[in-house]
């Protein structure tokens, strides 16, 4: 019986592989109590507004207790809730809200470091014989002929400077590979890896659905951290990644999660930056591995990253992007894998601005061609609060002293200290930090052209962007044509036809065109065409020879009126067209 259910549907269907997900950033996306913070009444009140989009699962970025260094990806308590956003009677009322409207509930997990207010680190700091020493990782410094102390190697950390700290009282250093009041756990320690298990079921065990797992592929490092090959003779320290990213046990740390989630039926996705072989992902996110659903990989969004790092400037072909597309789509397929479809999160700036175009004439068509282009893919979709409203980036004259986020103000801090009357420099990183800062991501959520952005009654944590007045929520519910109504189309468009879109094959077409990205999705005999400009002008796309493409078989584009003429299409700027090729 076994064997011939399989040969009957040999494709491995999953809840998770059909859902879509709706990211919130809590203290940036509804504040019901007046303080000019988001909390988690505040998205209790905003459920139908999600629902109404048509996601079936929640995520909320962390909302553990936290000094909030790094905006609560350092905490110190991970069985408490970081008052300003509520309290763990609140995280219940939410799960069971979810619940009660079909929707799933997803924590985000950090435990590559804690903060170091944590309890653990607090203790491990007391001294070398502290039974939690050995959960954060110590080492001695090194020292140079002269004697002159250094730290244990030449990492560098996430946003500048060395991965070590030196403690004074202990004469040894702690390893962050993010900020300082970041240390790291040492996870070849089964102790941390038993605390870890046990904050997993507490939460499963209130009914949260799953986890979206922080830099995991971190957690592994190579025994002694050695030095880093010197790749950028200019710094002082050099990225350490081959050295932490997929370490020598991640997987067997990896498995022993999977088995617990799969004991709740929990969903789960991994962070996994500074990985570019398919293979590192596969091994994680395989079928049959039982430790990932899927991945968050990095390839697209560091497409516009030059060779001095994240702020600094590289102009992106689109075959560039086609590439990196059909790669990963091939890859999981073929594989047995699965992806994680996104452009937006916390840590991305927005779609329309950085990779299209936001001038009042292109951004809502733009939006939309994005929402198209994207969740028709291969893939669970995730949808960031706010880009199904199609909101837009920072404008260029919001001065640095309005800006939140550590790794812009550290970039921006490092400039002035070494160029401080360089202004061409000084105009070029704020030309890089409008384009990309993840404050772009983190102002407040535009839900009315009230004062505020109708976000809250007082002023925010975070100035929000101006352009509420006319991009908001509001004004798009329920509004023909609209981005949000737009989006909600094409995630029931991609439910309609689950099988083409969730389960079916991919395929680049028009490899060569140098403005339209188009592709095949097909199902045994169903096979739908996605086509998309990705310019602000007018492009003519030739229909393949044995593809008839007819009025009467599109099925969605964030246009009214397509016109075919002669076996091609004229392109309007940033129109996309979804049609059946049957």
């Amino acid at each position: 019986m076994g064997e011939m259910d399989a040969i009957q549907d040999p494709i491995k269907r999953a809840w998770w592989k059909e859902a879509s997900v709706y990211q919130i950033y809590p203290a940036s996306f509804k504040d019901s109590n007046g303080d000019g913070i988001g909390d988690l009444p505040g998205i209790f009140s905003k459920l139908d507004y999600i629902k109404a989009l048509g996601v079936d699962i929640i995520w909320l970025c962390p909302i553990y207790k936290s000094p909030q260094v790094d905006m609560g990806y350092d905490i110190s308590d991970y069985y408490k809730i970081h008052a300003p956003y509520g309290t763990v009677a609140d995280v219940d009322k939410l799960i069971q809200g979810c619940h009660e409207r079909g929707m799933k509930f997803v924590m985000d997990l950090v435990v590559n470091h804690t903060s170091d207010q944590h309890k653990w680190f607090q203790e491990s700091k007391k001294g070398k014989d502290n039974e939690f020493r050995d959960w954060y990782m110590w080492k001695k410094p090194k020292f140079d002929a002269e004697g002159n102390r250094h730290p244990p190697n030449n990492w560098a950390a996430a946003w500048g400077g060395s991965v070590w700290e030196y403690d004074e009282a202990s004469d040894e250093y702690y390893l962050h590979l993010f900020a300082p009041q970041q240390p790291d756990l040492n996870w070849e320690n089964p102790k941390v890896r038993a605390a870890v298990h046990d904050i997993i079921r507490f939460w499963l065990d209130k009914g949260v659905d799953g986890f979206r797992m922080d830099v995991i592929n971190f957690i592994s490092k190579v025994p002694g951290l050695p030095d880093a090959e010197i790749t950028r003779p200019d710094q002082e320290f050099q990225s350490g990644h081959k050295f932490f990213a997929c370490g020598p046990r991640l997987h067997e740390f990896l498995l022993a999660i999977g088995k617990i989630l799969k004991e709740y039926n929990a969903f789960s996705v991994g962070e996994m930056p500074g990985v570019d072989d398919p293979q590192d992902i596969l091994d994680a996110v395989g079928f049959d591995r039982g430790e990932l659903n899927m991945i968050f990989h990095f390839e697209i969004v560091n497409l516009d990253h030059g060779d001095g790092g994240k702020f600094s400037p590289r102009d992106w072909k689109l075959s560039e992007l086609k590439q990196i597309v059909n790669k990963w789509q091939t890859f999981m397929i073929n594989n047995d894998g699965w992806n994680a479809l996104y452009l937006e999160n916390h840590d991305q700036s927005r779609s329309v601005s950085r990779w299209g175009s936001d001038l009042p004439e292109f951004r809502t068509a733009c939006a939309k061609m994005f929402a198209t282009f994207l969740a028709l893919q291969s893939g669970t979709v995730f949808v960031y609060q706010g880009q199904e409203l199609g909101l837009i980036n920072l404008p260029y004259d919001r001065p640095i002293s309005d800006y939140r986020d550590l790794e812009t103000l550290n970039a921006w801090e490092d400039l002035i200290a070494k160029h401080p009357d360089d202004k061409e420099m000084q105009r070029a990183l704020k030309q890089q930090i409008t384009l990309k800062s993840r404050d772009n991501a983190r102002t407040p959520m535009q839900w009315s052209n009230s004062k505020y952005a109708g976000f809250s009654t007082a002023k925010p944590w975070q100035k929000e962007n101006e352009s509420y007045t006319e991009i908001n929520a509001e004004t798009q519910v329920g509004v023909k044509d609209s981005v949000f109504e737009h989006w909600s189309s094409v995630l029931r468009l991609r439910k309609l036809h689950k099988d083409v879109f969730i389960y079916g094959d991919f395929e680049l077409l028009d490899e060569k065109h140098k403005d339209v990205f188009t592709y095949a999705r097909t199902f045994e005999k169903q096979k739908v065409i996605v086509v998309a400009n990705f310019r602000t002008t007018a492009v003519t796309w030739s229909v393949p020879k044995d593809i008839r493409l007819q009025k009467k078989n599109i099925l969605i584009s964030n246009y009214s009126d397509t016109e075919i003429k002669d076996g091609s299409v004229s392109l309007r700027p940033f129109e996309a067209i979804v049609f059946s090729a049957n």
